[in-house]
């Protein structure tokens, strides 16, 4: 980590974004527009190239108070000053306070962590990774196409606990849970209870595709 990341309370910009949710270690892109992200991003590259994001909930229009920071890794500068990037999330953080508003808004945040495991995570972790498995399995054979999970992906149970939330498409208010959850077990369990009821609606449309097509 950056000297900055071990402040434990620091100001931070803050880049509400609708129905996105970032975890540690993901890529996001962004293509940014608006004029006072402009001047957030440009203000931000010339210093450590850093700032939160926060979902914010479509129906409630409310903005979430936890979030995950995000590092411009990557830009380039388009007409107009706008931009595209590569972001990629570090640790998690709470907005203590809004310290202002305009032009862009910016909080003073305290980063969060997990609690130390009390016991030993890799049994759930393992069983999360063959339901991965199952799952990307059962998927395949339903559409008919080529679907593998990829070669890096982790076997750390916090780091996969994040990957399996990173990829859960559809259900930002359930990612918005899981990155607020400090349990590392609760985490991993509520994404067994996710990806299992996957499997078993997976395995049952199986079933019923398999049975149609012998009718045929």
């Amino acid at each position: 980590m950056t000297s900055s990341s071990k402040i434990a309370v620091r100001e931070l910009p803050l880049f509400p974004l609708s129905e996105v949710v970032l975890f540690p270690t993901k890529q996001l892109p962004l293509h940014i527009f608006e004029f006072r992200y402009r001047i957030m991003m440009n203000t931000i590259l010339e210093s450590d190239r850093r700032f939160g994001v926060l979902m914010v909930d479509p129906v409630k229009g409310m903005i979430a108070n936890v979030g995950c920071c995000a590092e411009i890794v990557h830009f380039q500068r388009l007409q107009d000053d706008r931009m595209k990037m590569i972001t990629l999330g570090q640790q998690r953080f709470r907005v203590l306070e809004y310290v202002r508003e305009k032009p862009y808004p910016v909080g003073l945040v305290e980063w969060i962590e997990d609690h130390p495991p009390t016991k030993d995570l890799r049994p759930l972790a393992s069983e999360l990774s063959q339901l991965l498995r199952d799952v990307v399995r059962l998927s395949a054979k339903l559409t008919e196409q080529q679907i593998e999970l990829p070669e890096d992906l982790p076997d750390l149970p916090l780091e996969l606990s994040y990957w399996v939330a990173s990829n859960l498409l559809g259900v930002p208010l359930e990612q918005q849970a899981l990155l607020e959850m400090q349990d590392t077990v609760a985490r991993l369990e509520r994404e067994t209870e996710i990806l299992t009821s996957t499997r078993n609606h997976l395995a049952a449309r199986t079933v019923l595709k398999d049975t149609f097509n012998q009718k045929l």
